[in-house]
């Protein structure tokens, strides 16, 4: 499938280096909201709504995570930016390991947020994307926050709790469905090794989703990858925890600069 032009938002100096922040499935760019007014400081942060979520186009289904990682590379050649730090939650962070280990020369660092190289049963992405295309995703929006946001954080904030569910539920059901099958039928697990960029791995201690078993095979198989584990937190971290995302994502952009 041909590239889609994503819908996009830039911040930072325009000289910085860039960083490239890359969504979960059923959400926009705007999961990254706490971490972009420090990111942006000293980065060029480049965000964007994935191809069938948010103001992006939504192009007919399957998707697979090629595609999704063909956009990403896709906006990077149109914004004129020879490489970039990618940071990615979830499906975000399945694209930026695609990119890592088929363009080496276009990554300089990796963040990788409650993620994994192999996210099954099959079928339960089958039965999501059937329920998104037959149901809406109203019948989605419920159990996805519950995976999303911790039970007490969720009892403390009810107002973040009814602004993710709202996000989620405005994804467009085919762009929803068509991005579960990219996630059904991929593994990348083989790849891992392969991958060169400097990586950080981060994980939720409570995430139902992709727990942290599923970043430390991912750290455990890139070379001198480290992880970090939140503690308390569940799958959207940079909500839930963001100063402590935060925090460790520029250390680590830092070092990583400081070393080239």
């Amino acid at each position: 499938m041909s590239p889609v032009e994503v819908r996009h938002l830039v911040d930072g100096p325009a000289d910085a280096p860039v960083v490239v922040l890359s969504n979960s499935i059923g959400s926009t760019h705007r999961m990254w909201d706490p971490q972009v007014p420090v990111l942006a400081e000293r980065y060029r942060v480049i965000r964007f709504d994935n191809r069938g979520h948010g103001d992006s186009p939504v192009p007919p289904g399957p998707y697979t995570m090629d595609d999704l990682a063909g956009d990403e590379l896709a906006l990077l050649d149109r914004l004129g930016v020879a490489d970039a730090h990618l940071v990615g939650l979830s499906l975000g962070g399945m694209m930026s390991m695609t990119v890592a280990a088929a363009h080496p020369q276009r990554v300089r660092s990796l963040g990788l947020l409650c993620t994994s190289a192999l996210l099954g049963p099959a079928q339960m992405w089958r039965d999501r994307a059937m329920t998104a295309r037959e149901q809406g995703m109203g019948a989605l929006g419920p159990a996805g926050v519950a995976r999303w946001l911790s039970e007490p954080f969720s009892k403390e904030h009810p107002e973040v709790v009814a602004d993710v569910q709202a996000m989620l539920e405005s994804t467009p059901p085919e762009g929803y469905a068509a991005a579960c099958s990219a996630i059904e039928k991929m593994d990348l697990r083989d790849r891992l090794p392969s991958i060169t960029a400097p990586t950080l791995a981060i994980a939720g201690s409570e995430d139902p989703a992709t727990p942290p078993e599923h970043l430390r095979l991912i750290a455990d198989a890139i070379p001198g990858a480290r992880l970090a584990v939140l503690d308390g937190a569940a799958h959207m971290a940079t909500i839930e925890q963001p100063e402590q995302v935060t925090a460790l994502l520029l250390e680590h952009l830092d070092r990583t600069e400081a070393a080239r």
